[in-house]
């Protein structure tokens, strides 16, 4: 079935039977499995290069067909992904080259999995015949519903092969070595370059103070992983052109931040559809299942507005996973509610990570639908065929979106950039995290966000969030610039506008674009130890202030709260500019919640952003809405371990038990309705 014509939300995961060929029993079990189950689509083939080419030259696709033939036969999909991921032993033992070389030049020995050049001319040319290969065979097969171009992209190389396309990429973006020296500010420390052949990349041995450099290298690695990734693509698109492309995204670590390797706004680009790995560590000790769901709706957020379109969850797991510090279960409800969460941000599936648990290796323990047990009467396999009950009921949904009149800008230059910067404190710069706290205030109170790149256009959105961007640059300036003398709203922040793409410090002071959209102009950033507080009176009210506090100057702006202490007691701490027919907003101090929480109340009132169809909200309960034709989708979540109960504007029905629901919605712990209203 075509990805058009499919109207079913995707639900299944990863299947490994290239583990599991020795087990014929196992094998014949799976399909009856996945029905139990409701699964109707598995992502295959993901690690499975020594079983489809065990010796070079020699190909076994039979065990493959037949999982095609037998998916296809129970009416499933199969998402078919390219091997690269990791390369059989004999690749490597034939071919050094393709071995990854670290930072301080030692090449890597075989295992594990991404550790490959992207670079060798070995290893492309093995992966084009290997996806040529895979296209010809089942580019026609019904089952095939999409492909999946090898699996989480991520890391670096920096053998000789790499480093030559590193300086050519470089000649290719500055042309000369005065211009790089120049962009690079080589006197410093004498790094002025006078051949090519002199530059190598930054390691720990070596450049890493040169800022431009670490920048550049950054970009270079994107770039030559998209390069990479257009190098799998290029027969599969020629053989089938009409089968969607993915490759799994990802966030990083256990409270999820945004993937801090690649640019995924650029990346974004060269895939048809956006998938992702979502792996939050649910019921931790160190902040609310509130706290990590809204974290978790950060990213969905991202990945669904940097294509403006729903996307996919490629893995999650139904129960724990094998490498967070703690590996805990999830508790009864989580699967469900955490599942549903997917589907009100943008998903369009709900897959896993894993279909049956591995029996060796390091993922032996990871969580997945059939357990070593292969039982169905076990809790997780009872809690995913739940899921799969629910996306029947809501297979509507599929291909429907979500309005948001809210942007946060999230950037990776800029990311890369404040990381790099060697000033402030390193302990606190927290850019991602501090997005995701402005961010809260409109999840706690059910107002939709799209996270998006500066690159992308403003024009759609009432309010624009861009905090802390440090890199910005002219053409970045320019566009909020005219976003707000358009009648746009737009909130800034302390550690913004200091360098340009290049990471140069601006000269003459603040940017005077900025002083111009601001009405300031900014002078100094005092960096609070984690000790410090100061205070900011704004309205009457004391707010608590830590990590940051900016100085400026105010020259057209209006002030709305002061500092109370330290030598800049009673100076502008926040102010707002009006600026043609719309706002600019400065926040001068990192604060808490709270002040967040009472600045960005007022503004959402003056701009009637608040979610109509929700007269009384609680922070731990999200309302997220999606739009099909003239239906409305509400999901209701509780993230806590409490009763709740919330007060919605109508009456309506629970599409999950088919239960009528009055305005007042009562939910139990970790509990999930999903309501409708009509246009």
């Amino acid at each position: 079935m075509t990805y058009q014509e499919e109207k079913r939300l995707l639900h299944g995961g990863d299947y490994n039977p290239d583990q599991w060929l020795a087990y014929p029993d196992i094998l014949a079990q799976d399909m009856a499995l996945m029905q139990a189950s409701k699964v109707n689509t598995v992502s295959v083939g993901i690690f499975a290069w020594s079983a489809l080419e065990p010796r070079e030259g020699e190909f076994h696709f039979d065990w493959l067909d037949k999982i095609f033939d037998d998916v296809d036969k129970m009416g499933g999909n199969v998402i078919l992904a390219t091997p690269s991921g990791a390369r059989p032993a004999w690749m490597s033992a034939a071919y050094p080259e393709v071995l990854r070389t670290t930072e301080k030049q030692e090449k890597l020995a075989h295992g594990g999995r991404h550790n490959h050049c992207f670079s060798s001319p070995i290893y492309r040319q093995k992966v084009a015949i290997i996806n040529r290969k895979l296209a010809e065979r089942y580019g026609q097969h019904p089952a095939l519903y999409m492909w999946h171009i090898s699996n989480e992209y991520g890391g670096d190389c920096h053998c000789a092969y790499c480093q030559e396309n590193f300086r050519s990429w470089l000649k290719a973006k500055y042309g000369t070595l005065a211009a790089l020296n120049a962009a690079w500010w080589g006197a410093f420390w004498s790094h002025t370059y006078t051949d090519w052949t002199q530059i190598s990349s930054p390691s720990s041995l070596g450049e890493t103070m040169v800022h431009g450099m670490n920048l550049d290298w950054k970009r270079f690695v994107t770039d030559q992983t998209i390069d990479f990734y257009e190098h799998e693509i290029k027969e599969i698109r020629v053989l089938t052109p009409d089968v969607p492309i993915t490759t799994n995204f990802m966030g990083d670590g256990d409270a999820l931040i945004p993937f801090q390797s690649l640019d995924y706004g650029k990346f974004a680009a060269h895939v048809d559809v956006i998938s992702w790995d979502c792996y939050p560590a649910w019921h931790n000790d160190w902040g609310s299942t509130a706290d990590l769901a809204a974290k978790v709706g950060f990213i969905n957020d991202q990945y669904r507005a940097l294509k403006q379109q729903p996307f996919l969850i490629m893995e999650s797991t139904p129960s724990l996973v094998n490498w967070h510090p703690v590996n805990k279960a999830k508790r009864p409800g989580m699967h469900l509610l955490s599942s549903m969460q997917f589907l009100a941000h943008g998903s369009d599936s709900v897959m896993y990570f894993q279909w049956r648990k591995s029996r060796g290796s390091s993922e032996k323990f990871h969580g997945a639908v059939v357990d070593h047990d292969g039982r169905t009467e076990n809790r997780v396999f009872k809690d995913v065929t739940a899921v799969g009950d629910a996306l029947d009921k809501l297979a509507n949904l599929k291909g429907s979106n979500k309005a948001a009149r809210v942007a946060i800008i999230y950037d990776w230059d800029n990311d890369w950039a404040l990381a790099d910067a060697q000033g402030f404190s390193d302990a606190s710069k927290r850019y991602p995290q501090t997005l995701q706290d402005h961010y809260r205030f409109f999840w706690n109170h059910d107002i939709p966000v799209d996270v998006i790149t500066s690159d992308q256009a403003l024009a759609k959105y009432d309010l624009v969030v861009a905090p802390m961007l440090y890199l910005m640059r002219q053409e970045t300036m320019a566009k909020l610039a005219d976003f707000v003398a358009k009648g746009g709203h737009l909130v800034s922040s302390y550690m913004t506008g200091y360098v340009d793409e290049n990471d140069l410090a601006y000269l003459g002071g603040w940017p005077k674009p900025l002083q111009s959209l601001f009405g300031i102009n900014v002078t100094e950033t005092d960096t609070l130890y984690p000790k410090d507080r100061n205070g900011l009176l704004a309205a009457g009210q004391v707010f608590e202030v830590t990590d940051y506090c900016s100085l400026f100057e105010v020259k057209t702006a209006k002030t709305l709260a002061t500092y109370t202490a330290d030598f800049y007691q009673n100076q502008a701490a926040v102010v707002v500019n009006p600026y043609g027919q719309g706002q600019a907003y400065y926040i001068g101090a990192r604060t808490g919640y709270a002040y967040l929480a009472a600045f960005y109340t007022d503004l959402v009132e003056t701009l009637g952003l608040r979610n109509q169809w929700v007269v009384l909200s609680d922070p731990d309960v999200s309302v997220q809405s999606r739009q099909s034709d003239e239906i409305t989708y509400h999901f209701v979540m509780n993230f806590s371990e409490t009763d709740k109960t919330i007060t919605v504007c109508e009456p309506t029905v629970d599409l999950l038990t088919g239960q009528a629901i009055s305005k007042e919605i009562k939910l139990s712990p970790y509990q999930v309705r999903v309501l409708t209203s009509r246009d």
